[in-house]
């Protein structure tokens, strides 16, 4: 009898497989999220769950592979950066930027007028004056002994070197240059022409091709920009998956995420992630053959006639069977 039972079992649960999916992802839609989950219960799985174990090296291997394929696949030599970012996009941020004078302008101090820019340009320009007139008092023969001459001469009388009075000139002169340049770029850069720059640029290489990035890596086995990167990105992941700080992030996070969605149903909580209910019918089709191989599976069986054996082995149920069969037929 047993046996009988398990087999019925098995053929009635996979008849009824579609409809009981279908009607248990319902019900469950219709439960409040807070009834089966707090905010604590999410930060443990991400502190203590994914955040405390560093990505497995066949995740990493996953990544670069996968990054190595979107990149340099064929279909990026046949479409525009444009498919990416389109104008509307460009103009927007642009327009962000523009409106910002205080970033605008220590942006533009960052570049132009700062020490080391003016220390580097004096550099440049010494040894570019240095080399002409070595060169050129080398070629100028008799001429150029003299001149040689002349500023030994020079040295001595003033005790100073003519190559550190050179660098301080330059310096002097260079730094003032760069604070005219400076307050020039901030005056005449007004918003709209710094707008109408980005714009400009974005106009230039909008209908290049996305295969254009590849020119700025390189996909050479000892020297391979994707791996250098994804390496970067793990350092910086494993730095801070363990900190403090973003331990401190995630919970605020998880807070105010589990404040605004508390009294959801999970279907509402799917739906906004999205996850719509249409989707039950098509994942039940595609888990048919999963849920019917495990019902037909050994360990099933042993399962259910386990629990059969358990249930008639009661006293109470043994009982009942001893007094039907002492009744009078």
């Amino acid at each position: 009898m047993i046996e009988a039972q398990v087999g019925f079992m098995q053929q009635w649960l996979g008849a009824q497989a579609d409809t009981l999916s279908v009607q248990a992802c319902q019900w469950f839609g219709e439960q409040p999220l807070c009834q089966y989950l707090q905010a604590d219960d999410l930060k443990r799985l991400i502190n203590d769950g994914l955040l405390q174990q560093p990505m497995s090296d066949v995740m990493r291997t996953d990544i670069r592979d996968i990054l190595h394929t979107i990149i340099y696949h064929p279909i990026n030599d046949n479409v525009p950066l444009s498919e990416l970012i389109d104008d509307a996009q460009v103009e927007t941020l642009a327009s962000y930027i523009g409106r910002h004078d205080e970033q605008r302008n220590a942006l533009i101090h960052t570049l132009i007028g700062n020490e080391t820019f003016a220390d580097l340009l004096t550099q440049t320009l010494y040894h570019a004056i240095n080399d002409f007139m070595e060169n050129t008092l080398d070629k100028a023969g008799g001429v150029g002994k003299l001149m040689k001459l002349g500023r030994s001469s020079f040295e001595k009388a003033t005790n100073k070197n003519l190559d550190e009075k050179l660098q301080t000139y330059l310096h002097r002169n260079i730094k003032d240059l760069t604070q005219r340049a400076e307050t020039n770029a901030q005056t005449h850069l007004s918003n709209d022409e710094v707008a109408r720059l980005l714009v400009m640029g974005w106009s230039r290489i909008k209908d290049l091709p996305i295969s254009e990035i590849q020119t700025y890596l390189n996909d050479e086995a000892d020297n391979n920009s994707i791996e250098h990167i994804e390496a970067s990105i793990q350092q910086s992941y494993n730095r801070l998956r363990l900190s403090p700080y973003l331990r401190s992030l995630v919970a605020a996070s998880i807070d105010t995420w589990y404040s605004n969605h508390q009294s959801d149903t999970i279907a509402a909580v799917a739906a906004s992630l999205p996850i719509d209910t249409s989707l039950a019918s098509p994942l039940s089709t595609a888990l048919r053959p999963i849920i019917q191989d495990a019902l037909d599976s050994p360990w099933f069986t042993a399962h259910i006639r386990e629990m059969l054996q358990a249930f008639y082995a009661q006293p109470a149920i043994k009982a009942s069977f001893v007094e039907r069969s002492d009744e009078p037929r």
